[in-house]
């Protein structure tokens, strides 16, 4: 089912004492406080079992960085998706940018990931999206659909219907730079046509697409005024309370 979704992504960031604590702010900050959203946030590994302790998961969901595509086994310093349900965690980020950047995941990889966390009940948060180069090359639908076609479109309807996905152009990532609320609406109308096309308009329009890129507090409320663009998932910004709380509010 369709839903709006602020997602934050913390990355390689806060220590354990760190990420209670902004957790905990956060939760507090949301306390009688209606939103138009779910909220959701991607802590390390490490932190997981601790804040979904730690929160009200009913308010705030959590969500892994990554997930190994193993179920188990001789894989020193992987975390299974198994694990990962096992703290109490719901979703968990798959494909992100950096991931296929600089660990070199495939979509044969990702392929892998989906559908184990999909096995043991976790949402995945499924990362979509060109570099500079290849948008320069307008070769940015080209793109994105080879990465929904390659490791989601082997599901059934019933299994992508349990997907966020999260369009992220990766020339905006980090850099201050945004896409146009216009060339964010563009590739979400272009993604959710590619759905349709695949298992129907029902299906598609059903599906969570979030805006990944540079996010923020002074551009989310004209983001997430596109028809469909249904959320956001949030780096810098959701590293701490009063930058990240008012991207919620933009609904």
């Amino acid at each position: 089912m369709r839903k709006n979704i602020v997602a934050g992504n913390w990355k390689l960031n806060t220590t354990l004492p760190e990420g209670l604590a902004l957790a905990e702010g956060l939760n507090e900050a949301l306390k009688g406080h209606a939103t138009n959203c779910d909220v959701v946030i991607g802590t390390p590994f490490t932190h997981l079992a601790s804040i979904a302790s730690a929160i009200d998961t009913s308010r705030i969901g959590v969500a892994a960085q990554n997930c190994a595509n193993k179920e188990k086994g001789a894989y020193t310093g992987e975390v299974s998706a198994a694990m990962i349900a096992s703290t109490g965690a719901k979703y968990v980020i798959i494909g992100h940018s950096e991931r296929r950047a600089y660990y070199h995941e495939t979509s044969a990889i990702l392929k892998e990931k989906v559908q184990l966390a999909l096995a043991h009940q976790l949402t995945p948060i499924f990362c979509i999206g060109e570099v500079l180069d290849e948008r320069n090359a307008n070769k940015h639908f080209d793109v994105v659909y080879e990465q929904i076609n390659d490791a989601l479109f082997d599901l059934s309807s019933e299994d992508f219907g349990k997907l966020v996905l999260a369009y992220e152009p990766v020339w905006a990532i980090g850099t201050g730079v945004t896409a146009t609320a216009e060339q964010a609406q563009e590739m979400h109308a272009y993604i959710r046509q590619t759905i349709a096309g695949k298992y129907g308009e029902v299906v598609a329009n059903d599906t969570t697409i979030l805006y990944g890129g540079s996010c923020n507090a002074d551009n989310a409320k004209e983001l997430f005024a596109n028809p469909d663009v249904d959320g956001g998932l949030i780096g810098g910004a959701s590293l701490g309370v009063s930058k990240f709380l008012p991207i919620i509010e933009a609904f």
